[in-house]
Parts: structure tokens; C-alpha cells; sequence
């Protein structure tokens, strides 16, 4: 394999210095790591990395832009003639500007903030390595891009992921005082590449599926029947306090929806009341009848964090067997606005009870909202007899 050794099952980039050009580095040869254990990935890695060299030292024996992998330079010799300074701030290490990142923006943020921008700086690292950011450019960055959907990342994902590398990125220029243009900026993505839509669950699966929640009458069917008409989240409905849940107030039951250490919200729009009927209220009724733990659902909240993937595999695979194929958690979401679509509710209530924002319509930011009663009265509407 060209270029590259292995060690440790890892390969490494490995070129010598050219004698005629070795006063310009510090080193007599360039090596690092390819950071994969894949050949394909790795010869591909390498050979990009040496087209890039021999590119740069034949305009160096003329003259020279931009060293590859300039940390291991010495001088540079273009820098110098047209300022008369040293070789230029290349900034940190991508590593050390995410844990910078962590560092400084990490407090309060739950366990998959710091989970996530680790995860998609391992990604880059397996294209590019780590390194400098003054060294990626803008191949890197698409390079990146392919090789995310190469791994079947779907778009939306791959989005996310290139968001938060962008994010990185320029915190560290701006806490460092850096110079720098974003290649990761701008980048173009088609967000539909893989992207499945979510379906809402027919009105004769919802009746099924809640008529079998009545059936089995169990603390993971009263989630079921909890999110099924009410069109809560599913992270919101499993990370609720008894307390959060008001039985017969004022003649109204409803689940009051906030953020929780243990279970953030969505957005902010996401913190809201949500009237309960049907069967959203005989599961809440179920849950302060049967339980004393404090959490509406114990089983998901046993670690510092709601454990809302572990439910949704769960559930998912069981409300399959009621319903269709197709049905999951979240379609119940789905359902409840077309339900209150088909009785002709005003959308902007409908967005007050999903915890759905609305940034394009700004009036709707003013006032205080519907009042508990309309919601209750409307909700009542799409309960299925």
C-alpha cells in the first residue's frame, strides 16, 4: 500500500522529505495517522495526502503557497517574504478546540451534547485526521460529506453532524482570535438522502392499539396510552413526575409539560399544558392510582437521564404487532394533528398543544395563548369512541 504502514491495526501516512527541499521542514519525514483500519480507506487517504505534497514542493522549487501539513514545516517561505513574520497561527488541534468546546459550553447540557460532537469529530478524523484547523479545507469538507453518507448516514443526520463540526470550529476562532474562513461552511447536502417519512397511525390502529393498552393494563401501556391522545413526545411523556400529572382540576386534567435535569424539552415552545382525555386520562389516572416512586414511569429514569430510546424500541415493536407496519411512537404525533385538522381546529392552537413552533408567524408570540378550557374543549373533539 502506497505511502502508509500499519501499527496497531491502524495505518499511518508516512513520506520523506526531499533532500533538496529538507531546509524548509523540521523533520526529515512526514508522518501521521490515517486514523482507520480500513486498506480502501487508507489508500485513499494516502494518496490524496501525496498528490497534495507533490503538488506543493513542485511550485515550492519555483515558489510556494500553502504547506501540507505545515506543523511539520519549519519555516514558511512565502509567509516570510511577503510579511517578514513566522509561520502563521494554524490554531488548535481539532481534538483540543472540541474540548474546548465541551469545556465552555458543555455545563448544563445533557450527556448527548458533549456524545455528539465527539461522535462527529470521529467521523472527520477517519476522512482527514486531526488536524490544525487553519490545515482543512474545503476538500476536507466535502470529502467528509461523501464519506458520511458512504456510511448510510441519511441526510437530515448528515446535516447535524456537519452543523456541529461548523459550530466547533468557529468557537475556536472566535475564543483564539483566529483569522480563519470556515471550510465546513456552505457546504452542500441533499437532506432527503435516506430520509424516511414518518407516517401518521391510522384512526382504526389508534383505537387498536388503545382498546390493547386497556387489555394488558401495565405501566408500558399506559405510556402508550398517555402519548395516544395527547400527541406528547415521547421523551416528554416518559420523564414526567407524578406532580406533573393534575387529575381534576378545576373540573380539567392535564399534564404539565417542562424541562427536568433528567429530561430536557425540544424547544422552547415545548413547555407547555396539555389537556388529558380519552385515553391519555385513564393511563394518567392509572399511573397516580399505581405508583409512589415520583417518576410517572420508573423503569426509564433509573440513570441521570430519561431513557426515552430504550422505550421507543420497546414500544415501537409492540404497538407493530397491534397496528401496521408502519405505526410507531411518533406517529401518534402525526395522528393528533390530523385529528384536530378534521375538526376544523385554528392552527395555531393546534401548534399550543403539540409544542410546535411557529417562527414564521410572528403575532402568534403575542398573548398569553388559549386558555386551558379551549384546549380541553377541542381536545374532547378527537377522542375516539
Amino acid at each position: 500500500m502506497p505511502f502508509s504502514f500499519k501499527k496497531r491495526s491502524y495505518f499511518y501516512f508516512i513520506r520523506h522529505v526531499p533532500s533538496d527541499l529538507s531546509h524548509h521542514y523540521a523533520v526529515r519525514k512526514i508522518s501521521y495517522s490515517l486514523r482507520t483500519k480500513s486498506p480502501r480507506l487508507a489508500t485513499k487517504r494516502s494518496l490524496v495526502a501525496a498528490e497534495q505534497l507533490d503538488e506543493y514542493w513542485g511550485k515550492l522549487r519555483g515558489d510556494s503557497e500553502q504547506i501540507p501539513e505545515q506543523h511539520f514545516a519549519a519555516t514558511d517561505p512565502v509567509r516570510t517574504k511577503e510579511t517578514g513574520s513566522s509561520a502563521p497561527d494554524l490554531g488548535p488541534l481539532l481534538s483540543d478546540a472540541t474540548s474546548q468546546y465541551l469545556h465552555l459550553k458543555g455545563h448544563n447540557r445533557p450527556k448527548t451534547f458533549a456524545t455528539s460532537a465527539r461522535r462527529a469529530c470521529s467521523y472527520l478524523f477517519e476522512t482527514s485526521g486531526d488536524k490544525h484547523l487553519a490545515e482543512y479545507t474545503k476538500k476536507d469538507a466535502t470529502t467528509f460529506r461523501d464519506a458520511l453518507f458512504e456510511r448510510g448516514i441519511n441526510g437530515s443526520s448528515v446535516g447535524r453532524v456537519l452543523g456541529t463540526i461548523k459550530s466547533i470550529f468557529n468557537f475556536a476562532v472566535n475564543e483564539n482570535g483566529l483569522d480563519l474562513r470556515n471550510p465546513f461552511s456552505n457546504v452542500y447536502f441533499d437532506r432527503s438522502i435516506g430520509v424516511s417519512v414518518r407516517q401518521p397511525i391510522s384512526i382504526d390502529d389508534v383505537k387498536k392499539i388503545q382498546n390493547a393498552c386497556l387489555v394488558k393494563d401495565d405501566p408500558i401501556r399506559w405510556l402508550v396510552a398517555l402519548i395516544s391522545d395527547s400527541g406528547l413526545r415521547l421523551a416528554e411523556g416518559a420523564g414526567l413526575l407524578i406532580d406533573d400529572i393534575h387529575i381534576d382540576s378545576a373540573g380539567i386534567s392535564y399534564v404539565e409539560v417542562k424541562p427536568h435535569p433528567w429530561r430536557r424539552l425540544k424547544t422552547a415552545s415545548s413547555e407547555r399544558i396539555v389537556p388529558l382525555v380519552g385515553s391519555s386520562l385513564w393511563a394518567a389516572k392509572r399511573i397516580v392510582e399505581e405508583n409512589d416512586n415520583g417518576f410517572a414511569f420508573p423503569r426509564y429514569n433509573q440513570d441521570d437521564q430519561t431513557n426515552s430510546n430504550s422505550a421507543s424500541a420497546a414500544l415501537n415493536k409492540w404497538i407493530k404487532q397491534i397496528g401496521s407496519d408502519t405505526a410507531t411512537m411518533h406517529g401518534f404525533r402525526h395522528s393528533m394533528r390530523d385529528r384536530l385538522r378534521e375538526v376544523s381546529c385554528q392552527s395555531e392552537l393546534i401548534d399550543q398543544i403539540g409544542g410546535w413552533s411557529n417562527s414564521g408567524n410572528v403575532g402568534q408570540s403575542y398573548g398569553s395563548g388559549y386558555s386551558l378550557k379551549v384546549m380541553h374543549d377541542w381536545m374532547k373533539k378527537v377522542v375516539i369512541q
